[in-house]
């Protein structure tokens, strides 16, 4: 399915109601957070900063991409894309929910270990930073056409699909954890604060008001 449907909207609504419900929380939570805190401690051991700046990088902008689809849910009625509440032990945002999220956790640090070293080099003329964003962003867009078309993710604008979120949100995921990584240590801090906050900010702002 490359676009939305509004036929889905009862759906979407059933999965609007189902925000931060624990009705379907089992042990899957705990061991899925235990693999992504072993990715991290992995890296940091191997003291490869890069890695865990790649993964931060795109976690962060992943988490501000899904305050903003929560929010255009508030305001418009239905987010552009909304995860059903049955295929996750627990909904974060009316657009993530547990498992997709510890996913994005570590997609930024498991991807840039296909990058070249030389952050210069070109494939098929294009900088490798940048083809690697377009690839995996592209790939990424491919799963989610998938997963439309399963009860578990629901798109219900027919303007929204796999073309828009493949230019608006997986291209800046992965040009975040590809070109952030190498940058100067004050650059990537400058960036990792500055989004980071806003997060927290935001969620702990729009949280208790009711809003996402």
């Amino acid at each position: 399915m490359l676009f939305g449907n509004e036929i889905y909207k009862g759906l979407a609504d059933l999965a609007n109601n189902s925000v931060r419900s624990m009705e379907n929380f089992n042990w899957t939570f705990i061991a899925i957070f235990a693999f992504v805190i072993y990715v991290y401690a992995v890296e940091i051991k191997k003291k490869n900063y890069k890695a865990i700046v790649a993964g931060l990088s795109l976690y962060s902008v992943h988490w501000l991409c899904e305050i903003i689809n929560a929010i255009i849910g508030r305001v418009s009625g239905y987010a552009l894309w909304t995860v059903s509440a049955e295929s996750t032990s627990y909904v974060l945002l009316i657009g993530v929910s547990w498992e997709l999220s510890m996913m994005f956790a570590v997609a930024g640090i498991i991807t840039s270990k296909f990058l070249l070293k030389d952050k210069n080099a070109k494939i098929l003329g294009i900088n490798n930073r940048w083809f690697f964003a377009i690839a995996n962003a592209l790939m990424f867009s491919l799963v989610e056409i998938f997963l439309a078309a399963t009860p578990a993710f629901i798109w219900v604008y027919p303007w929204w699909g796999a073309i828009p979120v493949f230019i608006t949100v997986y291209i800046p995921f992965f040009l975040a954890a590809f070109i952030v990584p190498d940058k100067s240590p004050k650059f990537q801090k400058i960036f990792l604060t500055s989004i980071i906050s806003l997060n927290i900010i935001l969620l702990a702002t729009l949280i208790p008001l009711g809003i996402i």
